[in-house]
C-alpha cells in the first residue's frame, strides 16, 4: 500500500509558520493576509485553467496534470500556513494584553487570580524540596489587581510559589488568589509570563465536580502505588495516570539515559493502548460496533481528563477520535493522512504547540511507527521470525524518527536505546492497563485494586530495572554535534541509511549490510577519535594555574574563583547536580567564599550542592521568608553568613576582593536584579568583575558610585541580555567576557546588542552554551590563557586594541596582552 503524503507539505508549512510567528506575533496579520491572497489567487488560476478542459472532456475522465497537482499543493500549503498565521494574530493579544505587559514591566507587586492546570511539582531551581522549598505549576491567569485597577484576562502562566504546609498543594482546576510579581517570557513560550508568589496562596474557588473526581482518584491511586516497595510503585503512577511526582531524580535520570523517558509518564501510546483494550473487550463481549465506538470515546474522554491533556496525549486523543469517527461511518481512515490532519488542526487551535518538544516527539514517533515499522519488519524478517522482527522494528522506527529532535535536547546518540526499549517496551502496556484498572476500581473495590496494584508494579519494576541497568553500562551515549547542524547532519545520515536498508528485492542482499557497517565504522571511528583526542587535549592544555572557571550549568550563573587551594564561588546555578559535576571536575571539596548575588532561581537553585562545604557566605538583603531560611540552612551547614554591601572587602588566598554594589542604606535598587552583589577580584596577574544580573540603570549607577576601572575579565550581566550599559563595558575594556547562558534558553540570550557592545569594547565573548566550561588563567608577560571545553566558531574577530588572539588549539586558545 502506497503512502498518502499529500498533506505532508501543508502540515510542514503550518508547523514552520507557527514556529516562526509565535516568536514575532506582531507580523502575524500581515503574513496571514498575504498567504490567504496567495491561496486564493492560485486556486483561481487553477479553476480558470481547468474550465475549458472540463468542457472538452465532459464525458471523459482525465487525470490531473503535474502542474495541476503542484498548484493544488501550493493552495493547500498557503491555506494551512494562513490558517495558523490567523490563529497567531487572534490569540497573541489575548494571551498577553497590554495591561499584563505593563504590570510585568513595572515589576510591581500585584494580586492575581489563577486557575491551576497541572500537578504542582518541586521547583528544582529553588532551595530544597518538598515542604521546605517551592513548587511550580502551570495555570491560567484570569484576573490582575494592580493599584486599584482590575483586569480580566486569559493568559497561560507558570507559577512559582512556596510549598504548602503539610503537602496540601492546590489541585487541578482550583482558582487561587496570590500576591507576587510577573516576569514576561519569550513570545514563543507556551506561558506568557512567570508568576513569583511572595505570599501563600488563598483558595478562591474549588475545582468543578468533573475535575474534583479526577483529582481525588489520582491522589488515592498515587498514594496506594507509592506505598508499594521498590521503584515499581514509584514509577507506576506515571505509567498509568501521568503522575511523576514520586519518581526519584536518580530514576528519572536513568530513564533518560537509557532512552526510556517516554515511559516515565503518560504519552500518546497510552491512549492507543486504552482504546485498543476497550475495542477488544467490546468485541469479546459481542457488542455492536457503534456501542464499542461510543464506549471508547467516553473512556478516552475520561482518560484524558484523568491524566491531564498534555500535548502528546491531546494529539493521540484527537487522532483516536477521528479514527473512531471514520470507523463509525464505515470509511476507516488511513493513519498518515489522519495524523497530518490532526497536526494542522491542533496547530490552528494552539500555534504555540509548534515549539513544544513533547508535541513534536509525539508526532514524529507516530509518523515513524506508521511509515517505518512495516518496511523495517520485512527487512528484518529475512534473518529472524516476523514476530521478533516486529518487536525490534517498533522501537527502532520510533527512535529513528525522534532522534533528530532529541539532539536538540541532548547532543548525543543513545547506544543502548533500542535494546532498552525492546526489553522494557512489552511491559509498558501491561503496567498501563492493569494500573488504570486498579485506579478505577480503587474507590469501589479496594481489595481487588490492591491486588491489581501489586501485579502492575511488577512490570513497572522491570522497566525501572532495565533503565537502571542500561544507564550504568559504559558508553551509554555517543557525542554528536548539537543545534541545527547536528539535526541536519543526523537527518541526512538517517535518510541515507534508510534508503540503503529499505531498497527493493532487486538489490543485491549484501549491499545494504556493507553500507550500514561502513556507516557504523565511520561513526565509531569518528567518535573514538574525538573522544580520545578530547581527553588527551584536556589533560595536556588545561592550565594548572587557572584562576576563574565558568561552569557549564545551563541558563544560570556559577563561576569559581581560585588562588592555590582557596576557592570562591559566585552563585550556584539552577541545579545542584550540574554544580556538583562542575566542582568534581575541578577537584573542589571546600568553598572558602560563597557569593550569592541575588535570589533568582538561576543563581541560587544549586545551593544544595554546597551546603556543608562553605566557610563564609556573602548574601544580599533577603526578600522574603524563603530567603531567610536559605541563610539559616547555610549557617546550619557551618557557614558564616554575612549580608554584604559596597565597601566590604577581604581576601581569598592571595587575591583581594571588594564589594562595589549595592550601596548600604540606599532606599532603592536593593533587591532582585538591580540589587545584585557586584564583586571585584584582583591579584596574581588578573583583575575580574562579576556583575550578577545588573541592568543598564544599575550598571550606570555603579559607574558613578563605584567606578571599577579597567579589568581583564568580566562576568557579563544577566546572561547577555540587551539591558546593558554600553558605557560600562567601554570603561571596563575587558579582554574576556564570560557569558553563562543555556543552550536551549528561550530569551534570545546572549543578544546581538550585547555581543556588539563587547566587540566594540574589544572584549572577546566566551559563551558556556557553545564552549562549555570556560577557564581563564594568567599567562606570561601579561597575557591571558583561555581554555574552553569545546571549540566554537566565533566568526570574524572582534575589533580590539588588544594584541591578536592566537589560533585555537584542540581544546583551548591564548589571548594576547593589551
Amino acid at each position: 500500500m502506497s503512502l498518502d503524503l499529500r498533506l505532508a507539505l501543508p502540515a510542514l508549512a503550518a508547523w514552520l509558520t507557527s514556529g516562526l510567528l509565535i516568536g514575532a506575533p506582531e507580523g502575524a496579520w500581515s503574513i496571514a493576509l498575504v498567504l490567504w491572497a496567495a491561496a486564493g489567487v492560485t486556486a483561481g488560476i487553477l479553476v480558470m485553467k481547468r474550465m475549458p478542459a472540463r468542457r472538452r472532456e465532459m464525458n471523459q475522465r482525465s487525470e490531473p496534470s503535474r502542474w495541476q497537482l503542484l498548484g493544488g499543493s501550493v493552495v493547500l500549503c498557503c491555506a494551512a500556513a494562513a490558517l495558523v498565521a490567523t490563529a497567531v494574530g487572534v490569540w497573541a493579544p489575548v494571551r498577553l494584553p497590554p495591561e499584563m505587559r505593563a504590570a510585568a514591566e513595572s515589576h510591581a507587586t500585584l494580586t492575581a487570580t489563577v486557575t491551576v492546570w497541572s500537578v504542582p511539582v518541586a521547583a528544582r531551581a529553588f532551595i530544597g524540596s518538598g515542604t521546605s522549598g517551592r513548587v511550580r505549576y502551570r495555570a491560567t491567569l484570569t484576573q490582575v489587581d494592580l493599584r486599584g485597577d482590575t483586569t480580566r484576562l486569559e493568559s497561560p502562566v507558570v507559577v512559582f510559589a512556596e510549598a504548602a504546609r503539610g503537602g496540601h498543594e492546590p489541585e487541578i482546576g482550583t482558582s487561587l488568589r496570590l500576591r507576587g510579581t510577573l516576569r514576561p517570557t519569550n513570545p514563543g513560550d507556551a506561558a506568557v509570563a512567570l508568576v513569583f508568589a511572595t505570599e501563600p496562596a488563598q483558595v478562591a474557588e474549588s475545582p468543578p465536580w468533573w475535575l474534583q473526581w479526577s483529582n481525588e482518584l489520582r491522589a488515592r491511586f498515587a498514594a496506594a502505588a507509592t506505598s508499594l516497595p521498590g521503584d515499581g510503585g514509584d514509577l507506576l503512577p506515571g505509567l498509568a495516570i501521568g503522575d511523576t511526582s514520586a519518581v526519584s531524580p536518580a530514576l528519572d535520570q536513568a530513564m533518560k539515559t537509557s532512552s526510556l523517558s517516554h515511559l516515565t509518564a503518560v504519552s500518546g501510546a497510552n491512549c492507543a493502548i486504552v482504546i485498543a483494550s476497550i475495542m477488544l473487550l467490546g468485541g469479546y463481549l459481542r457488542l455492536r460496533r457503534s456501542w464499542r465506538i461510543l464506549l471508547s470515546l467516553v473512556t478516552l474522554l475520561g482518560f484524558t481528563v484523568l491524566v491531564t491533556p498534555e500535548p502528546s496525549v491531546l494529539r493521540s486523543a484527537v487522532m483516536a477520535t477521528l479514527t473512531l469517527a471514520s470507523i463509525g461511518v464505515g470509511r476507516p481512515g488511513r493513519g498518515v493522512p489522519t495524523l497530518l490532519v490532526v497536526v494542522i488542526g491542533l496547530l490552528a487551535s494552539d500555534p504555540w504547540l509548534a515549539r513544544n518538544y513533547g508535541f513534536a516527539l509525539s508526532v514524529l514517533a507516530t509518523a515513524g511507527l506508521l511509515i517505518l515499522v512495516g518496511p523495517l519488519s520485512r527487512v528484518l524478517s529475512q534473518w529472524m521470525p516476523l514476530a521478533l522482527a516486529a518487536v525490534i522494528a517498533i522501537p527502532l522506527a520510533a527512535q529513528l524518527a525522534c532522534q533528530p529532535i532529541l539532539i536538540l535536547l541532548s547532543p548525543s546518540l543513545p547506544l543502548y536505546g533500542v535494546p532498552a526499549n525492546i526489553l522494557a517496551g512489552p511491559a509498558a502496556p501491561v503496567a498501563t492497563v492493569v494500573g488504570l484498572i486498579a485506579c478505577l476500581t480503587l474507590p469501589v473495590l479496594p481489595g481487588v485494586a490492591s491486588g491489581l496494584l501489586a501485579g502492575a508494579s511488577l512490570p513497572s519494576a522491570w522497566i525501572a530495572a532495565v533503565s537502571q541497568t542500561m544507564s550504568t553500562l559504559p558508553g551509554t551515549r555517543l557525542p554528536w554535534p548539537g543545534g541545527v547542524p547536528g539535526v541536519l547532519l543526523l537527518s541526512v545520515v538517517t535518510l541515507l541509511t534508510l534508503v540503503v536498508v529499505l531498497r527493493g528485492p532487486a538489490a543485491r542482499p549484501a549491499r545494504w549490510p556493507a553500507a550500514v557497517l561502513a556507516v557504523l565504522l565511520v561513526g565509531f571511528g569518528g567518535y573514538a577519535g574525538s573522544l580520545i583526542g578530547t581527553q588527551i587535549g584536556r589533560a595536556t592544555t588545561f592550565p594548572a594555574n587557572w584562576q576563574i572557571a565558568a561552569c557549564d550549568i545551563g541558563q544560570g550563573d556559577a563561576v569559581v574563583v581560585r588562588d592555590g587551594d582557596e576557592y570562591g564561588l559566585v552563585d550556584v546555578g539552577p541545579d545542584p547536580k550540574l554544580l556538583s559535576s562542575c566542582l568534581a571536575t575541578l577537584g573542589i571539596s571546600r568553598i572558602n567564599l560563597l557569593v550569592l548575588t541575588h535570589y533568582d532561581l538561576d543563581h541560587i537553585g544549586g545551593v544544595d550542592a554546597v551546603i556543608g562545604m562553605v566557610d563564609t557566605a556573602l548574601v544580599g538583603q533577603p526578600e522574603n521568608a524563603q530567603d531567610e531560611r536559605l541563610h539559616e540552612r547555610l549557617a546550619a551547614g557551618g557557614a558564616v553568613v554575612r549580608q554584604t554591601s559596597r565597601g566590604d572587602a577581604g581576601t581569598l588566598g592571595g587575591l583581594r576582593w571588594n564589594i562595589l554594589w549595592p550601596v548600604r542604606g540606599a532606599t532603592t535598587m536593593q533587591v532582585g536584579n538591580p540589587g545584585s552583589i557586584t564583586i571585584l577580584f584582583e591579584g596574581r596577574g588578573l583583575r575580574s568583575i562579576f556583575l550578577g544580573d545588573l541592568g543598564e540603570e544599575s550598571q550606570n549607577a555603579l559607574r558613578r558610585i563605584s567606578p571599577p576601572g579597567s579589568v581583564d575579565v568580566v562576568k557579563v550581566a544577566h546572561h547577555g541580555s540587551a539591558d546593558q550599559s554600553f558605557e560600562l563595558y567601554a570603561e571596563l575594556r575587558a579582554r574576556v567576557g564570560l557569558i553563562s547562558v543555556g543552550t536551549t534558553n528561550t530569551y534570545g540570550h546572549p543578544t546581538d546588542a550585547l555581543l556588539n557592545t563587547l566587540a566594540s569594547a574589544g572584549t572577546l565573548s566566551v559563551r558556556t552554551d557553545r564552549e562549555g566550561m570556560s577557564v581563564v588563567a594568567p599567562g606570561d608577560n601579561g597575557t591571558i590563557v583561555l581554555w574552553t571545553e569545546k571549540i566554537a566558531d566565533r566568526g570574524p574577530p572582534a575589533p580590539s586594541t588588544a594584541a591578536p588572539t592566537a589560533a585555537p588549539t584542540a581544546t583551548g586558545r591564548v589571548s594576547g596582552a593589551r
